[in-house]
């Protein structure tokens, strides 16, 4: 597996699950819990698009080593 991506991909997941206690916060009604899981999915939401970017970098190297 192409190690960037996979590197990409665990930073993804520990950004989501670090979220999880601010999320519980703010649906509880903590504002400034609320304040970080905006944050964190802003975060999460680069990490995500990183991710997808590493995916098309590894298929368009497939292809044109397949070619």
């Amino acid at each position: 597996m192409d190690e960037p991506l996979v590197q990409a991909y665990e930073q993804l997941k520990e950004l989501v699950e670090s979220a999880v206690d601010d999320v519980a916060k703010a649906s509880g009604g903590n504002k400034a819990a609320g304040t970080r899981v905006r944050k964190a999915m802003q975060d999460i939401k680069e990490a995500a698009q990183a991710v997808r970017k590493k995916i098309l970098e590894v298929r368009s190297e497939q292809s044109s080593t397949s070619v």
